[in-house]
């Protein structure tokens, strides 16, 4: 089969499945889809769903459904927050034999706490009772979603079992998909794992819930977390791609993806981990959240040991409140969380936290800091980019954007910088400019965001690797001045920094003939003088006759020759000086043996 291209293909939601145990989950799956949910031979045997389940239908819109069926038991509820974090609407199932029970209830809350507003209410077994006996069953329903994110959702008496009903189902669905945005593109995908197996002939397959961004075939991703203690990223190749059996190119966000993974064996994944691009993320043990308890969950205390559900997987986490003693039932507050594991989360994340003792839900919340910086004392988190920025002064760009998952313009070289950060370093910058005087600052005293402070700055320039002024030169150096009134007397070095001046000579205003500092003029004059006094081919000068020539200091006359002897201008002979090899060549004369 040839994969498909994403672009082509027709609108897609992801719903999920929800109510208390044997109110006929699966059974109107089976009905709606033409697929048994359940898998696991236990599953059939029991009759009773133990894990996730997974089937798609296409609607006569042409809009494609794909449907997650959740247990309703309570002791497979962990599989069932695995189930619908990542999903777009629900199917809400009350058995009208039975009404409303207690996880229907926790069904509800873990939809509510997971945002989920979009969905519809299948009264099943609707053909088991009389007339009065539903409709009190829908107003019960209708009571106690008042309060809930389905407040509005539509109720739509079903019999599985003979199809009444699914034709009014699936119109609700349909005005679903017409009236819901599709799963938004983000550009940093993350494929939440919740099965893996192996294939003959194919090798590892993991299947999950795709959110935040598109995968294609023949990429690479990596598997989040790894094993402890590094928790170091798996690397692996995406082989194949299917989106309920049918092979594709790419898959949309919100899509349920079946991904044919090399370089990972079936065993070494679980559920729980992420299929993402590691450049991406800043995984983190520590975040800062709002929280929202349940009417029905005891007050939380300042600090707590609770379960924190993410994605399809849960981890033991640590609770401590920001700026109050506890949150009463039913309240809300800010807190810090403190992970066993580091997980790849944004601000906008919605979690679950569960009390592992008790086995039951106690409330959930939503990300608002990823590797918070302030103390509790201080920390006030919300979504807010500036307030990142201002906390911690400034910071790259690409790693605000692995924290927020907002990219934004730098303010500066590749920062985000605080405006008063800015200024107070570009005040610190300017005095240690001050201090170092005419030599200037050496840029590798500088960090990054200095440097690039510097770069921004007016008047100032970067010269052999040190920041200086711009309105002084090198030519403008009290040095240089003193030395233009007199090229072959030069100034003493009294009151002048050594390291000043071999600044200078990298730079070019200066040349170090054996530590005297001369103008690059007095090297020409001298190299002039020479070039005429040994234009012949046995011709030799002295030092004495050179001094005299150059009208200055024997000093000043040895160090320039030893110079020239240096750089093969000249080459000594005794007392005397005859052309070096690099005079020769100018003036034209042939090398003699005995100065090779």
């Amino acid at each position: 089969m040839t994969p498909r291209p994403s672009e082509s293909l027709p609108p897609y939601r992801l719903v999920a499945t929800a109510g208390h145990v044997d109110h006929g989950k699966s059974t109107l799956v089976r009905a709606l889809t033409g697929t048994d949910p359940d898998r696991l031979a236990e599953e059939k045997a029991r009759g009773l769903t133990i894990d996730l389940g997974f089937a798609s239908v296409e609607l006569p819109s042409g809009a494609v459904l794909g449907v997650v069926d959740v247990p309703g038991h309570a002791r497979f509820l962990k599989n069932m927050v695995a189930g619908v974090g990542s999903v777009d609407a629900c199917v809400f199932v009350v058995a009208a034999t039975e009404g409303w029970r207690a996880q229907s209830a926790e069904h509800l809350a873990v939809l509510d706490l997971f945002g989920i507003k979009s969905g519809v209410v299948a009264l099943t077994k609707s053909d088991l009772v009389d007339q009065s006996q539903l409709e009190a069953v829908r107003a019960e329903v209708g009571e106690r979603l008042v309060k809930s994110r389905l407040a509005t959702a539509e109720v739509v008496p079903v019999d599985s079992v003979r199809g009444q009903g699914l034709g009014q189902l699936v119109s609700a669905l349909e005005q679903i998909v017409a009236t819901s945005e599709p799963a938004p593109d983000l550009g940093r995908p993350r494929l939440f794992v919740d099965r893996s197996f192996s294939l003959k002939g194919a090798g590892t397959v993991v299947t999950g819930t795709l959110v935040g961004g598109r995968v294609e075939t023949g990429s690479f991703l990596a598997l989040y977390p790894g094993a402890p203690p590094s928790f170091s990223p798996r690397t692996v190749r995406l082989r194949r791609l299917q989106v309920h059996g049918a092979d594709r190119e790419s898959a949309r966000p919100g899509e349920r993806v079946a991904a044919n993974l090399t370089g990972v064996e079936a065993r070494e994944v679980s559920r729980g981990q992420v299929l993402l691009d590691p450049a991406q993320w800043e995984p983190t043990r520590v975040i800062d959240v709002s929280l929202q308890l349940l009417e029905t969950a005891p007050a939380l205390g300042a600090r707590g040991n609770r379960q924190f559900h993410f994605g399809t997987a849960h981890h033991p986490v640590r609770i401590r409140l920001l700026g109050t003693g506890e949150i009463p039932p039913g309240g809300s507050g800010l807190a810090r969380l403190r992970l066993d594991t580091p997980l790849p989360l944004l601000p906008g994340d919605r979690f679950l936290l569960r009390d592992g003792g008790r086995a039951e839900t106690i409330g959930g919340g939503e990300v608002l800091d990823i590797s918070p910086v302030l103390p509790l004392k201080r920390a006030r988190p919300d979504r807010s980019i500036e307030r990142v920025v201002a906390e911690r002064g400034f910071l790259e760009v690409g790693l605000l954007e692995r924290l927020t998952g907002v990219r934004r313009p730098p303010d500066i070289g590749r920062y985000a910088v605080e405006a008063a950060e800015r200024s107070r370093r570009e005040a610190e910058l300017r005095a240690r400019l001050d201090a170092a005087g005419p030599i200037g600052l050496p840029a590798a005293e500088l960090d990054d965001l200095d440097r690039a402070i510097a770069e921004s700055l007016s008047g100032l320039r970067l010269e052999a690797g040190r920041y200086r002024r711009g309105e002084r030169s090198s030519g403008a150096h009290p040095y240089v001045v003193a030395s233009r009134r007199a090229p072959l007397a030069p100034p003493p070095l009294d009151g002048f920094s050594r390291a000043e001046l071999r600044d200078l000579v990298r730079t070019g205003a200066l040349v170090d003939c054996e530590g005297l500092f001369l103008l690059p003029e007095a090297i020409a004059a001298a190299k002039a003088v020479l070039a005429e006094e040994l234009k012949g081919s046995e011709a030799e000068i002295t030092v004495s006759a050179f001094r005299q020539r150059l009208s200055t200091s024997r000093r000043v006359a040895m160090a320039l020759l030893a110079h020239f002897d240096a750089t093969g201008f000249t080459r000594r002979r005794g007392d005397t000086r005859t052309a070096g090899p690099v005079l020769r060549r100018r003036l034209g004369l042939p090398e003699l043996e005995e100065s090779l």
